[in-house]
């Protein structure tokens, strides 16, 4: 704790801040946070802090947004998801994270290319939700390998989640719900992993504080952007985070 210093522990805090908004209020800052803690962490520590940072963020998302969650959707997406974290785990330590970051961030932005292809065909209507199982399949497959390999599965499900045109609370509730199960099936991984320590526990307990000043913050902020307001802060973070990424 005493190597971070005043400058790492104000870069934590940071981190910690926008993912309590992001899990209530804001969908796409916590991304943000992921490049923040690596910053002051190496790659492999920075993973295990930050999960039980996620939990708690995730904890309070799913107390305010429980009855919103559209659960077709997430038991689509689930059995994929699972398997894709069993795949990332196997990968976690064989694959380059400056390879694989730059490979999320093009899937993405390509992802969001065809969407808003999509729309244009449609004559900018939003057009109806990709229903073949293919497609869920392969985003639950993304989402699992790259929130294992890089807590990076955020732009994935806001991806997903825009494309079945949630209305906002739903959007919520089912992204609340989603990420909580499945940073909850990622601990017993990351534990065997040694990616959990004593240590990294302690640091999580410090910044809880900041991690419910956060979450607080993210509520008041959801309830006044308006649908259309949502969707485009929801875009824009998508391709921010990408483009993050990708460099």
């Amino acid at each position: 704790m005493g190597e971070l210093g005043s400058w790492g522990w104000g870069v934590l805090a940071l981190a910690a801040l926008l993912l309590g908004m992001a899990k209530t209020g804001v969908p796409g800052l916590g991304i943000l946070a992921v490049p923040l803690v690596a910053w002051v962490m190496p790659a492999r520590a920075s993973t295990g802090l930050l999960l039980p940072m996620l939990l708690l963020a995730d904890c309070f998302a799913v107390a305010h947004y429980r009855r919103h969650a559209a659960w077709p959707h997430l038991l689509r997406l689930l059995p994929w998801t699972l398997a894709g974290i069993v795949l990332g785990c196997v990968a976690l330590g064989r694959i380059d994270d400056a390879r694989l970051r730059p490979l999320i961030g093009g899937v993405v932005l390509a992802m969001l290319g065809v969407q808003a292809w999509r729309q244009w065909r449609a004559g900018g209507v939003v057009p109806e939700p990709p229903g073949h199982w293919l497609f869920a399949a392969g985003m639950g497959l993304l989402a699992g390998a790259t929130t294992m390999l890089a807590n990076a599965a955020g732009p994935v499900m806001i991806l997903y989640l825009l494309a079945m045109r949630l209305p906002k609370l739903e959007f919520l509730g089912t992204s609340a719900w989603f990420f909580l199960l499945v940073n909850g099936l990622k601990v017993p991984f990351s534990v065997g992993l040694g990616l959990i320590t004593r240590e990294s526990l302690v640091v999580n307990l410090v910044l809880v504080p900041v991690i419910i000043t956060g979450a607080m913050l993210g509520l008041p902020v959801a309830r006044r952007l308006p649908e259309r307001g949502f969707t485009l802060a929801a875009q824009l973070l998508t391709v921010l985070a990408a483009l993050k990424l990708l460099v």
